[in-house]
Formats: structure tokens, sequence, C-alpha cells
């Protein structure tokens, strides 16, 4: 049994992380020749261009890992029914609920593979490969509006026109307010870089407004403590859905601190944590395949009905991910229904297989 347990898990790991790296192949590939069309803005050079592709691996990792299981799968329980191997297997006495199970623990392994790469390398390749990109360019990182970027921190409203690659800010403007809402200080400075715990700004004006007189301060530093950190400033480097857990937390608990709208970023926290899960309902939704042998043709059919399949359920992520956030639906509804169809047609269709 042991001996057929590592077989089955090998015939499918191997596939699976083959369709993985020619779809990262290509898709690095796509990076690189639409990155070709910025050669020579600032210092955006080759080197530059293949950096930004190499740090955007990872990203490309975690997002077509649901979808080579799913492909690999297919090709694999292809070519075991088209070698007859199914057949020898279950006329050995091991069922398709025991095929399953055994193979479940491939999925469990993809799943701790895409939980790891999405939550502890991607958040910082992701960010690596935009500050390159963007610092070659000359480029600031964001402009929320015209007039910048626009942020609420308790009483005082934020306004930092500029956002660097290295989540420093230049000219800054804090309008504080006390909780009458009378604006109380209007502070502005050049540069704001964050040392020790608090923000250190640079060549600041400071307007003071009291009741009976308006006073005005320059000075050439002063610390600012604010509840911003540079974590923070990752939301406008990489989209939700490439932060890490810990760092969607934070900024989830951030803005409901400044009763702000949390929709999205709950959303992408919730996928973070189901999106992995993707890898064990693939899994069961390929193995019926490989015994409708009839039906379904080989396994070059079933390659093809797996892409289908990928693709289709990276439309319903999206979908139920937009849809979600316009009816402002439960974030877990949003991120557990693609995964959990799939998952329950797979043991639908094995458990129907099984009886027939």
């Amino acid at each position: 049994m042991k001996i057929l347990y590592r077989y089955l898990n090998l015939e499918f790991v191997l596939p699976i992380f083959g369709i993985m790296i020619g779809l990262i192949g290509i898709l690095s590939f796509f990076d690189f020749i639409q990155e070709m069309n910025d050669l020579g803005k600032g210092t955006y050079s080759l080197l530059s261009i293949f950096s930004y592709v190499v740090f955007s691996i990872p990203g490309h990792v975690y997002e077509i890992v649901p979808i080579a299981v799913l492909i690999g799968s297919m090709y694999a329980i292809g070519q075991l029914s088209e070698n007859s191997e199914l057949t020898v297997i279950r006329s050995s006495g091991y069922s398709i609920k025991h095929i399953a199970l055994t193979l479940v623990f491939t999925g469990l392994f993809f799943t701790l593979f895409t939980f790891a790469v999405g939550d502890l390398v991607t958040p910082f390749t992701e960010k690596k490969a935009q500050e390159i990109k963007i610092t070659a360019k000359e480029s600031i990182v964001t402009q929320e509006f015209r007039s910048g970027l626009w942020i609420k921190d308790s009483n005082s409203f934020i306004n930092v026109e500029h956002v660097l690659p290295d989540t420093s800010l230049s000219n800054i403007h804090i309008y504080e307010f006390d909780n009458n809402f009378h604006l109380r200080t209007i502070t502005n400075a050049k540069k704001g870089n964050f040392k020790e715990s608090e923000w250190k700004l640079e060549d600041v004006d400071q307007t003071i407004f009291s009741q009976d007189k308006i006073s005005t301060n320059s000075l050439k530093s002063a610390n600012w403590k604010s509840l911003i950190k540079p974590e923070m400033m990752n939301v406008l480097l990489i989209s939700p859905e490439k932060m890490s857990s810990m760092g969607l937390i934070h900024f989830i608990k951030y803005l409901k601190n400044n009763r702000q709208k949390v929709t999205r970023y709950e959303i992408a926290l919730w996928e973070k944590l189901i999106y992995p899960l993707a890898s064990i309902a693939m899994v069961l939704f390929a193995i019926p395949f490989g015994f409708f042998q009839e039906r379904s043709g080989g396994k070059n059919v079933k390659i093809f009905l797996g892409i289908l399949f990928g693709i289709f359920y990276q439309i319903m992520n999206s979908g139920f991910r937009h849809i979600g956030l316009l009816n402002d639906w439960h974030p877990l509804s949003c991120a557990v229904i693609p995964t959990l169809i799939f998952f329950s047609i797979g043991v639908m269709m094995i458990y129907k297989t099984e009886h027939q």
C-alpha cells in the first residue's frame, strides 16, 4: 500500500510541476514582451526588465498553482487510465474513494506550497519588482487623485503628493481637526521618512489656529507620530490579493479605526486563506475523469478539459470578487464559493462513479 501511495502521488506531482513551469515560462515571456515597450524610459534597461520579470515570477506561481494542479491532475489521471493502471488498481481492491484519499496529500502539498509562496514570498518580490520598475522609470508610486494621495488618521486628514518607491513621502500636508471638526493646525513638509516608529519630517512649515489668533512656525525637522506605517503603503505598490495576510490584517484594522470601507481588503484576506485549498478541490475534481474513458477520451482531451475548467475557475474567482464588492456580499462567501463549487462537484462525481 505504501508503494502504491508513493507511486500515485509521484505520478501526479511531477506533471503538475511540469505544467507549472510551462505556464510560468509563458507568463514571464508575455511580461518581458510587454515591458520592452518601456525600454529606454529613464534608466529602464534590459537588466531592469529582466529583474522585474524574475521578481514577478512568485506572483505568477501563486496565481497559476490551482490551474496547474487541475491540468496536471487531468493529464496524470488520463495517463493512468490510458495504460489501464486504474483498472488494475481497482481490481486489487483499491476503491475510487481510497484513490481520492491517497491523492488528497498531493492537494495538501500544493495547498501549503501556494500559501507559503503567496504569503511569505510574493509580497516581498512583487514589491521589489514594482520598486525596480518605478525607480528605473523615474516615476512616483501612485496618485489617487490629481492632488495626490489622501489618508484619514484619527482627527487628521493627510495629503501626500508623492509616495516614492522606498515608501518615503514628499510634499506632505497634514490638516488636524479637533473633536468639533474645527481646524487646529496645517502642517506642510517637503519630505518624510519613517524611522524609529515615527515619521521624520524635513523642511516643515506649520500654521496654528487658535480662537483669537493665527501663528506660524518653520522648522528644519520635526517628528510626527501616526498610525500610518510604511507597510501600509504596500497597497500602493501591489494589489491587495498579493499582500501578506498580516499586512492585510493591519491595514483592515487601520481602515476600521478610521471608519473606512474595508470590503475589498476583507475579500482579499479570505481569499488568502481559501484560495490555496483550491489545490485539494482540483485533485478531487480531476480523479473521476479517469473512469470516464469512453465519454471523455484520452489524456489529450483531459488536458484540454483541464485548461477549460481552470480558466473557468479563474473567471469565477474574479467574477465573485467583483460582484461581491459591488453588492457588498459577505467577504467569506465571495472567496469560498468558487472553490466550494469545484470541491462539491468533485466529491459528487467520485461518489457517483464509485456506485456505478
